[in-house]
């Protein structure tokens, strides 16, 4: 996913010219902590409810332009390119500019995660293991065969490099919902499962012996 199919393009900006309290209305009014400032059409950057503060409400955004965070992003830049720009500067929308520096619209943080979920299949059923292990014995190649032993699929994968001790840490997302067997298969192969998350084997078993007896009882 581009910035471009995620950009908002009806949310407001203020001009350099525009008051203090303005801005600060606007930023209420949508719950945000920065708004884009624009000059003639051109993106200026982006202004912080925290350093309008301290304006006097008869004051201009113009007053102190050196306040004025230039940060943007291109049309055709990723969406995590997106997120991680606003996760490093602590923003709560991303302007999106053109080649002729013009403001095409904004990205929000709230329509990030929703994008983030999508990327991420939370909106897929399945179960979720955690593996650590170390640099060196990392095998996607070998996770996912133990994997597909089980009759599953490793649906989305995704890794970090773990700063205190150095282990890999792999989040898996698995299309079965009952995980048990797989992790008892990675613990056979003498891998570390920090957690899982799923609905194990026994409890559908109890689930239906449970139905079983209903059905009994209303015979």
């Amino acid at each position: 996913m581009l910035a471009i199919q995620l950009v908002n393009t009806g949310f407001p900006t203020v001009n350099l010219h525009d008051s203090a309290s303005l801005a600060l209305q606007l930023m209420e009014d949508y719950d945000v902590q920065q708004l884009p400032v624009v000059n003639e059409d051109k993106y200026v950057g982006l202004i912080t409810k925290s350093d309008l503060l301290d304006f006097s409400e008869e004051q201009t955004i113009s007053t102190d332009t050196s306040l004025i965070l230039v940060f943007s992003v291109k049309g055709d830049e990723h969406f995590l390119s997106v997120l991680k720009l606003a996760s490093e500067k602590e923003l709560s929308l991303i302007p999106v500019v053109n080649e002729l520096g013009e403001l095409l619209g904004v990205i929000t943080v709230t329509d990030l995660l929703q994008q983030l979920s999508l990327f991420l299949g939370n909106h897929e059923p399945g179960g979720l293991i955690v593996l650590e292990i170390s640099k060196r014995n990392f095998s996607f190649g070998e996770i996912s065969r133990l994997v597909e032993t089980n009759d599953a699929l490793i649906t989305q994968c995704n890794t970090f490099t773990e700063p205190e001790s150095g282990l890999v840490i792999i989040t898996l997302k698995i299309n079965k919902i009952e995980v048990s067997a797989i992790v008892a298969t990675f613990q056979r192969y003498e891998y570390t499962v920090r957690y899982y998350f799923g609905e194990e084997s026994y409890t559908n078993e109890l689930k239906e012996n449970y139905n079983h007896l209903l059905a009994y009882l209303n015979v």
